[in-house]
């Protein structure tokens, strides 16, 4: 190539380059728009935001070329349940368009690719004349065929009247039902206007809508104007309420003033509360009160409880105030690998201790010195000090079920002249 041929290509290059980040836009949601129902939904955002509103809360970022979806950035850190079809699973999904394909690839924040998930590396739909989707496949890292994990490679649709029609296959290109842990086979979907869900029906050899081996026929969906999935029913062929597999015919969700998910309600088909719970959400946080004097009396009595254990051989406290998980660690030398090395003992070991590494009364002056600082106590958590005769031990403690115990133990001697660095 000659001088001027190559100016000429730099040249279009860095128009092409300039034009391509002209035409690129992005937009921020703080959610994206729920789906349980199937992959042929849209991706969508909800609760838009501004870049500056965004830089310190929870969000994605929709990045738009010639009004066409190429890249989505999950900045979303809030609490998320993860779900094959309602969630992404990665840091930065990037969407490649041609005329008659869409395809996504996944990235960590390291712009490795990995698996999203549905746990595949690699999606590709097919678009009808339309622009609708027909098929969607799924490919490993090598660009081979690979199934989900509901164990599906391909899903394909069609339009029937009212209804998309779905099916999926396996690699051996046998049916899959919806999911692993819901029957049903061929469905149809039913859609609003915005691309929401209406209802999900499980349908017959001959496309008719069907009851499940459970009696239900379809799940239907209701969304507010944010976005919301609200309420979600299950029916069977002939509409009527009856019970899912789980229990209850009407689930109810409620959101707060920013589109995050706070509350779930189970209803029986006369909308008889069932159960309900709150949805624990991480936006909402506040520091634990202060630790109770009742606890801090019985980290002392735990933390002590140790030492007085092996001082007046008792295994049965000692195997009250350890953890079944305890780890305690010193600095031990090893002298085939000539170094310093780190030596543990698990609680069955200290219980052994309990029973007998003080029964000469040789290990501990007759009037030991036990003393303890609680370093600090964070609600179910709490590090400890504890100074004894020849030792300096830092405790971690853990309360569950309502008891405190030792979980880590680190200790050394208080002459640091035994260690030779």
């Amino acid at each position: 190539m000659n001088f001027r041929k190559l100016t000429i290509s730099l040249v279009a290059l860095c128009i092409t380059s300039i034009t391509l980040a002209q035409n690129t836009t992005n937009k921020y949601f703080r959610h994206l728009r729920y789906n349980h129902v199937s992959p042929y939904i849209k991706l969508a955002g909800t609760y838009p935001i501004d870049a500056t509103t965004a830089k310190n809360t929870s969000h994605y970022v929709f990045t738009y070329n010639n009004h066409e979806l190429v890249e989505i950035t999950n900045n979303h850190y809030f609490t998320e349940r993860r779900h094959p079809l309602a969630s992404i699973g990665a840091y930065k999904t990037i969407i490649t368009h041609t005329k008659d394909r869409e395809t996504r690839i996944f990235l960590n924040k390291n712009g490795k690719r990995i698996t999203n998930d549905r746990e595949v590396y690699k999606e590709v739909f097919t678009k009808d004349k339309k622009g609708n989707y027909s098929q969607l496949e799924f490919f490993d890292l090598n660009n081979k065929p690979m199934e989900s994990n509901w164990e599906i490679y391909k899903y394909t649709w069609y339009k029937k009247r009212k209804m998309i029609i779905e099916k999926r296959f396996n690699l051996k290109n046998e049916p899959r039902n919806i999911s692993t842990y819901f029957e049903f086979g061929t469905t149809g979907m039913k859609f609003r206007k915005d691309g929401t869900p209406i209802g999900n029906f499980n349908l017959n050899e001959d496309l008719k809508i069907a009851n499940n081996s459970e009696g239900v026929a379809s799940y239907q969906d209701t969304y507010d104007t944010n976005g919301n999935h609200i309420k979600y029913t299950y029916h069977d062929k002939n509409n009527k309420l009856v019970m899912n597999q789980n229990g209850f015919s009407i689930g109810t969700k409620e959101y707060d003033s920013i589109g995050n998910y706070i509350k779930q309600g189970h209803y029986d088909s006369s909308m008889k509360l069932i159960r309900e719970r709150d949805i624990v959400n991480n936006q909402y946080i506040t520091l634990s009160k202060k630790a109770s004097q009742k606890d801090s009396l019985e980290i002392k009595r735990i933390s002590l409880g140790y030492l007085i254990a092996l001082q007046e051989l008792k295994p049965e406290l000692m195997n009250e105030v350890m953890n079944d998980s305890l780890n305690k660690v010193t600095i031990g030398y090893s002298r085939a690998l000539k170094k310093e090395i780190v030596t543990s003992i698990s609680k069955n070991r200290m219980i052994e201790n309990a029973k007998n590494w003080n029964k000469s009364n040789t290990r501990f002056p007759p009037n030991p010195s036990n003393q303890i600082k609680i370093l600090d106590v964070y609600n179910r958590i709490a590090t400890v000090k504890l100074f004894s005769d020849n030792w300096v031990e830092y405790l971690h403690l853990i309360k569950l079920d309502g008891k405190w115990s030792i979980i880590n133990l680190l200790w050394q001697h208080k002459n640091i002249n035994r260690y030779p660095f």
